[in-house]
């Protein structure tokens, strides 16, 4: 972990919460319109809903300039989703396929990944557009979407 001394001049230190939330913090919540895993879209890119990232207020200082994006990856906790299954067989395939070949939530670590579009930075809520997973997913961090390095239009998919 970093000390105190280790601050660049233009950086903000944050005092982070006493526990850990499975290892990580938890910086806010996703809201969106699906209850269910069954309610999601499958993935971003067949979804047009509209949510909202509720950042918690010590993170506040983290989304200066984030508005001069289209367009944000959100990455977020699956708390809902199994962690045991190492191969899977999705409802597309008929065959076992291994989870790190798979996008699916179920993972020993169900981290997510979403490219959303940024409509809105309104104090601590983003209003975002494109969302895939179940109201109040647990956020873990968020990053700027850059197409010049984030998208590779030739990547080879089975």
């Amino acid at each position: 972990m970093s000390e105190q001394s280790d601050v660049r001049p233009g950086e903000m230190p944050l005092s982070l919460p006493e526990g850990f939330d499975a290892g990580v913090y938890f910086i806010g919540r996703i809201r969106t319109p699906f209850k269910t895993r069954a309610d999601c879209p499958k993935n971003t890119a067949q979804s047009d809903a509209v949510g909202t990232v509720e950042l918690n207020a010590r993170y506040a200082a983290g989304l200066q300039d984030l508005g001069l994006y289209s367009h944000i990856i959100l990455l977020y906790w699956m708390d809902r989703a199994r962690r045991d299954l190492i191969q899977q067989v999705p409802a597309h395939l008929t065959r076992p396929r291994g989870t790190f070949a798979l996008r699916s939530p179920v993972r020993p670590n169900p981290i997510a990944l979403a490219a959303v579009e940024l409509l809105e930075v309104s104090g601590t809520k983003l209003t975002v557009r494109n969302v895939d997973c179940i109201d109040g997913t647990p956020l873990l961090d968020i990053k700027p979407y850059f197409a010049s390095i984030d998208s590779f239009p030739h990547a080879k998919r089975p």
